[in-house]
């Protein structure tokens, strides 16, 4: 196949718009192998009409409508934002049913991976040490702390894997009772309990916040687990380092101690997301990894998805997909929230798409949502967790977040993920200093770029140089090794992570 040659991709029979394949788009007059001839030159990643479109009619992508034509698209042309009406949500009154076609996938048996195994019977794929804070005041002190943790004793335990703040701008200055509160605490107290930093929790407090520490920890706790820096036994600031040095040196003691073992797959955690999507996150990385999740849920594992504004679009999809009316109804009680939500904010969804999804050659949050719950795979959906909520059933698991890359990933923290798989087609450093994250890009251009900073290239797909089984075998299998501390991301071997980012619609006082 000759990979210059003028290259369309269709995805479903009903489309009448496909996206241009070749690197850097192609010019008017470029014709395809159909005979099909361009009217003027489309970018990359941007749709052409297959047929005529009048004014008013559907335009059809993923055998889906993304919106209708404002005005009459003659075949070849390239169909731009401007010319595209969105269409209405679904109506979440009027949804489908779970069909009973969502079937359990034949399970997958005999593959493993090398992890943490805490005493709460969960696996961790690193060996974290974190401090927890339960308000802003203290994050200062305790960057300044672990600074020196980290270059006097870590080196000591070779054993962990490194240090982490969970530092935040919540704690005080905020209703800390009103109904909303209950995201931002619960997403605190949950972060202290991922499996991948042992089950250590310890909170470093000022002592006249809002947010009392002992909310951050499980009842029972002992008094050693919180420290607060007002406290008149320390006199002056070198103390209070000391202090949180020393509780600190207790807990690295206890896991360097801690070994890798062969676990089950089904003992894995992993969150799934996309960020810097473009037309094809939903051709080649987002298939790609949804093939994968299948071949994680067939194992046992715990698989997540996210972003509601990224799914609100296609929820009629997921819906059919629910295990069970139960399910179907949380998926329902989540989007609704999240409408009223950006109704009081005076928002719709329509705000997601951003100017590189443009770019990239999304015409609206309908076309990037149709894209992103295919690397939800084919699987049923078992639950359905409010933010930052932790899972009670293994499978596949709606873990309602916004869309926000922060934001989604501090919430994905705290609902358990040990690993978080990244899809990306423009391209972003992003990583979390809690948890791997594996970057896998859309597009080979990308790929090549950004060399030293993408982990899977899926631009395969999109040339016919491979499928989407294959690539997502491929995955499958790196998940498996990165899980085992075998491959090490490129976000990781920089030492590159973003700050954690509570979502917190209360308001503040």
């Amino acid at each position: 196949m000759d990979i210059n040659a003028p290259r369309y991709i269709k995805l479903h029979a009903d489309d009448n718009v496909a996206i241009v394949a070749n690197d850097r788009g192609l010019p008017a007059g470029a014709s395809f192998a159909d005979g099909l001839v361009l009217r003027e030159r489309v970018p990359q990643g941007h749709k052409l009409a297959l047929v005529d479109i009048p004014a008013g009619t559907a335009i059809r992508r993923y055998g889906a409508i993304i919106g209708t034509a404002l005005a009459d698209i003659p075949q070849g042309a390239w169909v731009a934002e401007k010319l595209v009406r969105m269409p209405e949500a679904p109506d979440l009154a009027r949804l489908s049913p779970p069909s009973t076609r969502a079937t359990q996938l034949p399970s997958l048996d005999g593959f493993t991976f090398e992890g943490f195994r805490n005493p709460d019977g969960s696996v961790g794929t690193r060996n974290v040490l974190a401090v927890s804070t339960s308000v802003q005041c203290v994050a200062g002190t305790l960057d300044f702390a672990l600074q020196r943790v980290r270059s006097e004793l870590l080196p000591r335990y070779p054993n962990v894997d490194g240090v982490v703040g969970l530092t935040h701008t919540y704690g005080c200055g905020v209703a800390i009772d009103a109904p909303d509160a209950a995201i931002p605490i619960r997403t605190l107290a949950n972060l202290a309990r991922n499996p991948n930093f042992g089950g250590q929790a310890m909170v470093v407090g000022l002592g006249c916040e809002k947010l009392l520490p002992e909310r951050l920890l499980p009842d029972g706790a002992p008094p050693s687990d919180i420290m607060r820096l007002q406290d008149e036994a320390f006199h002056g600031f070198g103390p209070m380092v000391e202090a949180i040095t020393e509780m600190c040196r207790a807990r690295l003691e206890i896991l360097n101690r801690r070994q890798r073992e062969t676990c089950p797959a089904s003992d894995l955690v992993i969150g799934l997301q996309c960020g810097g999507s473009d037309a094809f996150s939903g051709v080649t990385a987002n298939p790609a990894l949804g093939f994968a999740a299948d071949l994680l849920v067939r194992a046992g594992a715990t698989v997540m998805f996210s972003e509601v504004t990224e799914v609100r679009d296609a929820i009629h999809l997921l819906t059919a997909r629910a295990a069970d009316a139960g399910v179907a109804a949380d998926l329902v009680r989540e989007m609704a929230w999240y409408d009223a939500y950006l109704a009081r904010g005076g928002a719709d969804r329509s705000a997601n798409t951003t100017p590189g999804n443009k770019s990239g050659g999304l015409v609206n949050i309908v076309e990037k949502a149709l894209g992103s719950i295919v690397k939800s795979g084919s699987s049923p959906i078992v639950e359905v967790l409010a933010p930052g909520a932790r899972p009670s059933k293994r499978g596949l698991i709606f873990a309602a977040t916004p869309a926000s890359d922060f934001i989604c990933g501090t919430l994905q923290l705290a609902s358990g993920i040990g690993l978080q798989v990244f899809t990306t087609g423009r391209g972003t450093p992003y990583g979390l200093a809690a948890a791997p994250v594996l970057k896998v890009a859309t597009n080979s251009v990308l790929a090549k770029r950004w060399h030293d900073l993408i982990d899977f290239d899926a631009g395969g797909i999109a040339t016919g140089t491979a499928s989407i089984e294959d690539t997502g075998w491929d995955l499958f299998r790196l998940i498996l090794e990165t899980a085992s501390g075998r491959n090490i991301p490129w976000s990781d071997r920089w030492g590159i992570a973003n700050t954690l980012a509570l979502f917190n619609p209360a308001p503040v006082t």
